[in-house]
């Protein structure tokens, strides 16, 4: 099992490193992914969703610490609520840095969550770099609640699609979304 999950692994790094796009299972639901920083590839994302410029990405993170290579100013008010959230938390930050224009809103700002998903703890720290996340659904139609509803579409544009998890039918649900202002200001926007 375990060398199944560990080949799982190199095979998807070895996509993402070569600027691909996969579908892989998260923390959340199934999501589109790709190296966050390859504006070639977050491009591809977006023409596949068939998604707007205007709309930003959320970046997944293996770790809180990897967090000040991404935003100018942590808030204080982010770490204890990444160490201490029941559920997975997207916050979005101010000031975002070291990204490609496409992930990064018109104001500046990011949404990152830090994942506790063990697959994509180790794509992300293999892969050294934050993972682009959005869900794996046409823009405007539902988000899946599980492989079996992805669309066909999504299926057959993406580079890869990851052989991990896709039986699993557990009740699923979007991360909590918050904006985290650098004074400390929250301001929830999806709970």
């Amino acid at each position: 099992m375990m060398s199944d999950f560990n080949a799982e692994i190199k095979t998807t790094l070895d996509v993402l490193k070569k600027k691909g796009i996969i579908l892989y299972p998260t923390d959340t639901i199934w999501g589109i992914g790709c190296d966050a920083t390859c504006a070639e590839a977050v491009s591809r994302v977006s023409q596949l969703k068939k998604r707007g410029s205007e709309k930003s990405f959320i970046l997944l993170l293996d770790e809180g610490g990897r967090l000040p290579s991404y935003i100018k100013e942590v808030p204080e008010t982010a770490w204890p609520l990444i160490e201490y959230s029941t559920r997975p938390l997207t916050i979005i930050y101010d000031g975002a840095k070291n990204l490609p224009e496409e992930v990064i809103a018109e104001d500046g700002s990011v949404g990152i969550r830090i994942t506790n998903d063990e697959f994509c703890k180790r794509l992300i720290g293999g892969l050294r770099k934050p993972l682009l996340s959005t869900s794996a659904n046409i823009s405007g139609k539902p988000w899946p609640a599980s492989f079996d509803e992805i669309d066909p579409e999504i299926i057959n544009g993406v580079d890869y699609v990851v052989n991990w998890r896709q039986n699993e039918k557990a009740e699923v649900q979007p991360s909590t979304i918050m904006r985290l202002k650098t004074g400390g200001e929250i301001k929830f926007i999806r709970r």
